[in-house]
């Protein structure tokens, strides 16, 4: 009769059933230098994109998820005393964010001010050509 062998794990020294291989420790990353006082900080690559980012942060892009949670996301930002907030959406999901500023207006901040600009974006297709698509920017501030 054969009974089955327990493995002994380096690690913890318990015996453990199913032999799995050890995994090997994790590196962590190198540690960021900081300037000294007095010192300039370098400059980085990365600077254009920060400042992109945080101009950016008050846009947000309305596609395919459900109403509510592009509503979330604008109460975000108007609870991070963001005073100036733009939602944009092209095409089909226009009618998205509209509703959108509607419930977030209706239900959540009923004096909030909106600014609405429409157009019309061209774009190129493989299989169509050229294809007008139009957009929708609601600004809403305080």
């Amino acid at each position: 009769m054969a009974t089955a062998i327990p493995d002994v794990s380096e690690a913890s020294g318990q015996a453990r059933h199913g032999a799995q291989p050890a995994r090997p420790a994790q590196q962590h990353p190198q540690p960021v230098s900081r300037p000294q006082p007095g010192q300039q900080p370098q400059q980085s690559s990365q600077q254009p994109q920060m400042s992109r980012a945080k101009r950016e942060d008050n846009v947000i892009y309305i596609g395919k998820k459900p109403t509510m949670s592009y509503v979330l996301a604008v109460m975000t930002q108007l609870q991070n005393n963001m005073s100036e907030i733009h939602v944009k959406a092209r095409g089909r999901s226009i009618s998205r964010a509209v509703d959108v500023v509607e419930v977030v207006r209706n239900r959540f901040v009923q004096d909030i001010k909106r600014d609405i600009a429409i157009g019309t974006e061209t774009i190129n297709s493989k299989d169509k050509g050229r294809l007008n698509v139009s957009t929708i920017d609601i600004r809403m501030f305080k």
